[in-house]
């Protein structure tokens, strides 16, 4: 298998998992530093489905291009 085509594939089944599964993460954010006392939030963040959806698309083309490429 090409490179090309081992890429896309895997950028297939993120994509993918972002589309059925989801994915978010928590990211942590400091609301307040007075000397030596700090407060912080932790932010609960989602990536929304058509980043999935895109990555889908990507992966695809890539692919596509990896399988029809002459082989040098």
């Amino acid at each position: 298998m090409k490179p090309l085509t081992i890429i896309g594939a895997l950028i297939i089944l993120a994509g993918g998992f972002v589309l059925l599964r989801g994915f978010s993460f928590t990211k942590d954010k400091s609301v307040l530093e007075v000397g030596p006392i700090s407060a912080s939030v932790e932010e609960k963040q989602s990536i929304p489905p058509w980043v999935g959806g895109l990555a889908v698309g990507v992966g695809l083309v890539l692919v596509v291009a990896g399988v029809s490429s002459k082989s040098r």
